[in-house]
């Protein structure tokens, strides 16, 4: 841990609040919205209006980096707003990662995990937005049927819904680079 007022970890901090800018900038819609939880709310991050922007997806791509715990061998991106996120986030840390499917194809292969999981393998879940981490839980859990040892959920951003507490009920540790009130709405 560095000590307060370090110079680096001050760089860090204000790097960090300059990209939450960007991305309520960029991403907070403001509206009447239904979640995917099923809850009504009165504003929605759109994930894909700032995973789609390469220079935003590279910097939270580099704040996802320095959140990833030791022995973790694998990414699993759940689909369809994880992938991208675990796309980057395996090309800046070189972990592998997984697709985590909602249901299985009804061609194919028909499988829930897509990429090489092996028994052994210690993964992160990496999420975009979380709410009530419904979707986060769903995805660890189909990960943990295949055998791997889902060691967390790794969010962008959490909504304060009760995602976290959900999470870490369901067995899980959780993280998020952003809580909504660390935001400026």
């Amino acid at each position: 841990m560095r000590p307060a007022g370090d110079s680096a970890n001050d760089v860090g901090e204000a790097a960090k609040a300059e990209l939450g800018r960007r991305i309520v900038d960029v991403a907070l819609l403001r509206g009447e919205f239904v979640l995917s939880s099923g809850e009504e709310s009165g504003f929605y991050f759109d994930k894909y209006l700032f995973e789609t922007r390469p220079e935003l997806l590279s910097r939270v791509a580099d704040f996802l980096a320095e959140r990833v715990p030791e022995g973790v061998d694998v990414l699993a991106g759940p689909e369809l707003g994880g992938v991208a996120l675990a796309t980057a986030l395996s090309l800046r840390t070189g972990l592998p990662f997984v697709i985590v499917r909602k249901r299985s194809k009804g061609y194919g292969t028909g499988r829930l995990i897509e990429g090489r999981l092996a028994p052994a393998d210690r993964v992160l879940i990496v999420e975009d937005v979380v709410s009530t981490g419904a979707e986060s839980i769903r995805s660890a859990r189909t990960v943990a049927e295949c055998g791997a040892t889902v060691v967390g959920v790794l969010a962008v951003l959490d909504r304060e819904q009760g995602g976290a507490r959900n999470v870490a009920d369901a067995g899980f540790a959780f993280d998020a680079v952003y809580r909504r009130g660390e935001l400026a709405m």
